[in-house]
């Protein structure tokens, strides 16, 4: 993504304009060596460059900016949400870490800035309801969507993955789909027989498109957004993954083998999921009556 463009993907959907002029020569350093080096995704590279395209050079130089400087462009993310917030500075932290580790400057102008506390809510995962009308429905004339929302609420795939996957990558005999995902890892996704109805039929190249220019995950998400807000469904396309989790681990699913299939990094997020099952909490009620 060119520099000074506006990027239209954030996590709560505000539009930042970008256009501060050409990066400093730094910063294109550290871009390159996230990539080469540390081989970060694509979207971790898109958002490194929106956050110190944001802040670069408005608020000042990467190696003499100071802490002062740093708050006063804080100051203006208030607006956004918790985890967005905690995202940027997560990448701005990344930059001044590689700065000082390779000499480019003495010390991190972040540090007296906290994080804010993201809230602890229990997913919330769409109904059957919704999903059956959407997959039924509203992508009655939009089969690649109905494809995206299927690998989303059947496989557990991101918006990004749904995106990038590949006929090649979906193995039909051995009912497996190997998934790209964060962090450039592989991992196996079960491909069910309801799952793959709705793949079908295989014209090679891309899952989504067939032989078609395939989307870019922001293309993708901005179709889903579209989609989801004219059929009036109040919803995110993240809402799929939840409901697969939260049911796959309700049913008794081992938790490791979910963490393996939903590409998460630690088994804390997988406890975040494992809450209380339905048909346990409607028996508690009837205890209470």
């Amino acid at each position: 993504m060119p520099w000074n463009t506006i990027d239209p993907v954030h996590p709560d959907g505000v539009t930042h304009n970008s256009n501060y002029g050409n990066p400093p020569e730094i910063v294109d350093q550290f871009i390159d060596w996230a990539t080469r080096d540390r081989r970060r995704s694509p979207n971790t590279i898109a958002r490194y460059k929106s956050v110190l395209s944001d802040l670069f050079p408005g608020y000042g130089d990467p190696v003499t900016i100071d802490p002062e400087a740093i708050e006063a462009w804080w100051a203006t993310r208030y607006r956004l949400s918790p985890a967005t917030q905690a995202n940027e500075l997560a990448c701005l932290r990344a930059f001044f870490k590689w700065a000082t580790r390779f000499d480019h400057r003495p010390d991190d102008p972040t540090r007296r800035l906290d994080a804010p506390k993201i809230p602890n809510t229990i997913p919330r995962m769409i109904g059957r309801t919704d999903l059956e009308a959407i997959l039924n429905e509203h992508t009655k004339d939009a089969p690649d969507l109905r494809r995206a929302f299927a690998l989303g609420a059947y496989g557990g795939l991101r918006v990004s993955e749904c995106a990038e996957l590949l006929w090649r990558d979906v193995d039909v005999e051995q009912r497996r789909i190997y998934v790209r995902g964060k962090g450039l890892k592989e991992r196996p996704v079960p491909l069910s027989a309801v799952l793959l109805d709705y793949l079908l039929p295989n014209v090679g190249g891309n899952v989504l498109t067939g032989q078609g220019k395939p989307y870019t995950g922001a293309t993708l998400q901005r179709k889903v957004n579209r989609l989801m807000s004219r059929v009036a469904v109040d919803h995110t396309f993240h809402d799929l993954r939840k409901r697969g989790a939260s049911i796959a681990l309700s049913k008794g699913a081992n938790p490791a083998a979910v963490r393996t299939m939903f590409g998460w990094s630690s088994m804390e997020t997988v406890s975040h999921y494992a809450v209380v099952g339905d048909a346990e909490l409607d028996r508690i009620a009837e205890m209470l009556v």
